[in-house]
């Protein structure tokens, strides 16, 4: 009885601990792209998130060749090396998409 009351309670609080990391994550999924910059060590990387699934590749390799740098497309996200912000922006800008410059 004991072992099936922890195992109950440990599973309401994973899932209640998977749900604060989905919302923590932080941009919703309303079809606006949005890029942002993130510090790590001494350098930069560009993030983009908001793109489909489907298109996380081609994207990547065609942002990746626009910046001249490298870069990565996983978990939903492009990431470039470096701050490539308003190039990005600019480009997507040229594409007619919705696009978002987020955090500072």
């Amino acid at each position: 009885m004991a072992t099936s009351l922890w195992r109950a309670v440990n599973e309401l609080t994973g899932t209640v601990k998977q749900q604060k990391q989905q919302s923590s994550r932080g941009f919703p999924d309303d079809g606006v792209i949005r890029v942002s910059r993130e510090r790590r060590r001494a350098s930069s990387v560009t993030m983009i998130h908001g793109l489909a699934p489907h298109e996380l590749d081609a994207m990547g390799a065609s942002l990746r060749k626009l910046c001249g740098t490298g870069g990565t497309a996983k978990n939903g996200v492009v990431e470039l090396q470096g701050d490539h912000r308003d190039r990005v922006v600019a480009w997507f800008e040229e594409q007619k998409r919705k696009v978002k410059r987020a955090g500072g």
